[in-house]
């Protein structure tokens, strides 16, 4: 298991006597969290880099492996494991707060409380269900990424930061672009197949869900519908922002919701 910590690149920071997870979402690494990290300076604060990130080897992802978010389960709980954590806080980012809840239900005592940024447990509509894509959107995305994944990444990066944010657009640019293509792709078809609207029921830990009013991978209407569907004490707090990335565009703001969350 050291070898996954290294390999993840595994760091802790601060001193403080709560633990605080902080798990980024897809297209970029731990880095996203630099500009919270100052909200956050009474915790001890783990950080990593999923193994699809573009900060990775990639010889460690395997394509047998993480066809599911499971797998990703896994290398989070090894590494709290490994670390000797028995009780923390965990900030999810998008695919990273599916990761979350899974965890937790696996889990439950390990978690304190569960904040997730962006989350969404299907993100294609169905039936009775807006998940904001319909599958003939996503399968042009597929498309564009295989013809020309650079050209794709740059004119992705602006629409999913979503505010007027130079910075933030460069350094998403940057961490998207840093993903192996095959591998982005990859990961890409895992999330939109998955759908766990089926267990949000299970999940007991309280959660905070932050949310950006406009946001153009997860519609307002996701965050409600996990908040009645999730199974512990549910909050939203809806951000009068833009972008499905608001602690890279908007961390003056959602520092210290996250800081408030993790006080109640």
């Amino acid at each position: 298991m050291g070898d996954l910590l290294e390999a993840l690149h595994v760091r802790v920071v601060g001193t403080g006597d709560r633990i605080l997870v902080l798990a980024h979402g897809f297209g970029t690494d731990q880095s996203a969290w630099q500009r919270i990290l100052p909200y956050l300076n009474h915790h001890r604060v783990i950080m990593f880099d999923l193994v699809c990130a573009g900060s990775v080897n990639p010889d460690y992802f395997d394509f047998r492996r993480y066809t599911t978010l499971d797998a990703y389960v896994d290398d989070l709980l090894n590494i709290l494991d490994t670390l000797g954590v028995n009780r923390c806080a965990y900030v999810g980012h998008s695919v990273s707060a599916m990761i979350g809840l899974l965890a937790s239900i696996r889990r439950p005592d390990l978690f304190t409380k569960l904040i997730l940024i962006g989350a969404s447990p299907r993100f294609l509509n169905d039936e009775d269900y807006h998940g904001g894509f319909e599958e003939a959107e996503i399968d042009k995305v597929f498309r564009a990424m295989e013809a020309n994944y650079e050209a794709w990444a740059y004119g992705y990066a602006p629409l999913a930061v979503g505010a007027d944010v130079p910075a933030a657009v460069r350094e998403f640019s940057r961490t998207l672009f840093n993903m192996r293509p095959d591998i982005s792709l990859f990961v890409s078809k895992t999330v939109f197949d998955t759908d766990l609207r089926g267990i949000l029921g299970l999940v007991r830990v309280p959660c905070v869900i932050i949310q950006t009013s406009k946001d153009v991978s997860v519609p307002v209407s996701v965050a409600e519908y996990l908040q009645r569907h999730l199974g512990g004490r549910n909050t939203v707090e809806l951000l009068k922002i833009e972008g499905h990335l608001p602690h890279l565009s908007a961390p003056a703001i959602v520092g210290p919701v996250i800081r408030r969350a993790l006080s109640r």
